[in-house]
């Protein structure tokens, strides 16, 4: 099996060797030593087996050739039928005085074009798929220019001197017309492919090009009288069928799509052949020029206005998908936040335009964070998707919902009649979903326009804050309850701690805004600094009095209670991210502290500005184990202490706020 594998894949190139060599020969011979005779080399039959063995080499491909085989068995029938009337005539007419025409030879001749035609029609719908309207146009363009040139060469010439009865005139005539189709053909398919020039179209392009160079000059030196046998001329059709069974064999590329996009290359491809029609124009108004040539070319211009169009049309399609997408959110297909500054720019009056109440509302959803961490960001992306719907379906024709990023959504409305607030409370019902394991809600905050503003930047900046209030205020209520429910408990137990947790508090919130932390990070340092001590509840009260100094099981007790008031503290879900404070207010900077020795930057910000604060009150405030110390003499200490057990940065913003309390308290 491997032997005859190989003599399979062999016999194509020796026979293709065989044929190359014997062209190069017979053309060799008849540039330097036309009179040569190399018997059966230079015998009349000679070309003739070239022939066959080309035709045979193409339908041998074609039967193993796939999707492509169709094609090619109609090239290789077209090449066939010329070779089979070039053995008739040279048979038959090659010493003829005079050769009838048509005869039978004319016939196999004439077959080549149509059978070839439909052969690489075929061809090119095998090769690439989708091909742009605009690269079909540049085939017509290219395949009108390149007739139109053919005929102003060719067609000219034979019409002037065809003679003889109407067969004879429609035979002439069909050689010029068939090459010239053919032609044009092979480079509008070249251009409709986008000019991607694999071997086998090159070899093609080249192949039929030669065809079409020998038949253009035969045509001539026939009208002229001036044809021989055996020349030149003979070899170039020879050469030409020879190079398509040459393109058969090459290894077809992977099928690509044809771009669609146009670049400089593409766009070069219909001007050239345009320039090449209008040509052809101008030369006729100055000289004679054939009717058809003309009429070619005049074709090919306004292939080439059509073309233009068609570029136009697509530019604008590019633009305006372009425009859609730069304004719509890819995921849940809703407008974004440029085209809800779009939407608010047209539906705000202008000028002396009466005013159109509309509502502009922002909802943030609660809950996403853990839906998303619980099931997954594609089922996060779902919900979202599912939940623009509903917004959408909610508003039905009274205004248009956007996503601005995130698990944030904006309404615009013109409420009519109905009352706006209830509009709103809808959307945020249709931005809600609950199932087994999660609940999604909404915060939101809403603007009238152009009451309360008309530029989109400021009304959006409006809603936002509000938004944002309403999503603080609902977070921190349940939080702030259950603090107060911790102080109560603390001050019970003992009043003088409320008092200290309470000073520590406003301390640690002041130091906070002026360190520049966000409003919400404030909140929790504050809630922090009210907590801080929360542990203490479980260290008894002779503990905590004892005017001398503590043992080491007493410390042990002391060291505790962070970690009690942490647990205390994360018992309320609201106050989580608090208790992660408590638990290490008590941490030094270098890492001498409790419960966990954490050092520097690894104590969490919020613990470090309340342990500053608690030190300063408790200076200040004076214990059972120490006296009270004046306010200059607490801060000194806190400096010394600066590095050791308190961050620097912080005391010394501590003393900044103590400083400006007491220019307040002098004014």
């Amino acid at each position: 099996m491997e032997r005859s594998w190989t003599l399979n894949r062999a016999w194509p190139h020796a026979a293709f060797a065989a044929c190359a060599l014997w062209l190069a020969f017979y053309e060799l011979r008849v540039i330097v030593a036309p009179g040569l005779d190399a018997g059966p080399l230079t015998s009349r039959f000679a070309h003739d087996v070239v022939l066959l063995i080309s035709s045979a080499l193409i339908l041998a491909k074609a039967l193993a050739a796939g999707r492509e085989r169709l094609a090619w068995l109609l090239i290789g029938a077209g090449v066939l039928a010329w070779s089979l009337g070039e053995v008739h005539y040279t048979a038959v007419l090659w010493d003829a005085e005079v050769i009838a025409i048509p005869s039978p030879a004319d016939i196999g001749y004439l077959l080549l074009p149509p059978l070839a035609l439909a052969g690489i029609v075929l061809l090119l719908r095998a090769r690439a798929r989708a091909v742009p309207r605009t690269l079909l146009v540049d085939g017509v363009i290219a395949a009108l220019a390149v007739a139109a040139l053919s005929a102003a060469l060719v067609f000219e010439t034979v019409l002037e001197n065809v003679e003889g009865n109407a067969a004879a005139v429609a035979t002439n005539l069909a050689y010029p017309l068939g090459d010239l189709v053919l032609l044009s053909l092979i480079v509008g398919a070249l251009a409709g492919t986008g000019w991607r020039l694999d071997r086998t179209w090159m070899l093609l392009a080249i192949g039929v090009s030669t065809f079409w160079l020998a038949d253009s000059l035969y045509l001539v030196k026939t009208a002229e009288g001036t044809f021989t046998s055996g020349g030149p001329i003979d070899t170039g059709w020879w050469a030409g069928l020879f190079l398509i069974a040459a393109a058969a064999w090459q290894r077809p590329p992977a099928r690509v799509r044809t771009p669609a996009g146009e670049s400089l290359r593409l766009i070069a491809v219909p001007l050239g052949f345009g320039l090449v029609g209008l040509g052809l124009l101008v030369y006729g108004c100055v000289t004679s020029l054939n009717p058809l040539a003309i009429v070619l070319a005049a074709a090919s211009l306004a292939a080439v206005m059509l073309r233009l169009t068609l570029t136009f049309k697509e530019n604008v399609a590019m633009l305006r998908a372009s425009r859609d997408e730069a304004m719509t959110d890819a995921l849940t297909g809703l407008g974004n936040r440029r085209a809800l500054a779009v939407a608010i720019e047209d539906l705000v009056p202008q000028g002396d335009e009466p005013p159109r109440p509309l509502v502009l509302a922002l909802f943030d959803l609660d809950g996403f964070k853990h839906y998303n961490d619980t099931f997954g960001h594609p089922a996060g992306d779902a919900l979202l998707i599912r939940l623009g719907r509903n917004l959408t379906a909610c508003l039905e024709h009274r205004g248009s919902a956007f996503r601005m990023g995130g698990d944030e959504f904006c309404v615009l409305i013109e409420p009519g009649a109905d009352e706006p607030a209830q509009l709103v409370r809808s959307a945020a019902a249709a931005l809600s979903e609950s199932g087994d394991g999660f609940s999604i809600g909404c915060s939101f905050g809403s603007i009238l326009l152009p009451e309360e503003a008309s530029d989109p930047a400021e009304a959006l900046r409006i809603a936002d804050q509000r938004m944002y209030a309403q999503k603080h205020a609902g977070r921190m209520s349940a939080g702030r309850q259950s603090k107060d429910v911790l102080l109560r408990a603390l001050t019970e137990r003992s009043p003088d701690l409320g008092g200290h947790l309470s000073s520590v508090a406003e301390l640690a919130e002041r130091t906070a805004r002026r360190l520049g932390l966000p409003a919400e990070e404030v909140e929790r340092i504050r809630h922090a600094g009210e907590l801080h001590d929360a542990g203490k509840v479980a260290i008894p009260d002779a503990i905590l009095s004892k005017p001398g100094p503590l043992t080491e099981d007493e410390w042990g007790f002391v060291r505790r209670h962070p970690l009690i008031g942490e647990r205390i503290v994360r018992s309320a879900p609201s106050l989580s991210r608090v208790a992660e404070l408590v638990r290490s207010t008590h941490e030094r900077f270098d890492g001498d502290g409790y419960p966990d020795r954490l050092q520097a930057d690894a104590i969490p910000l919020g613990s470090r500005i309340v342990a500053v604060c608690d030190a300063f009150d408790a200076m200040t405030s004076g214990r059972p184990y120490a006296a009270a110390r004046t306010p200059r003499e607490a801060l000194d200490e806190l400096r010394r202490c600066a590095g050791t057990q308190f961050d620097p940065a912080v005391v010394e913003t501590f003393r900044a706020v103590i400083a400006e309390s007491t220019l307040r308290s002098a004014a």
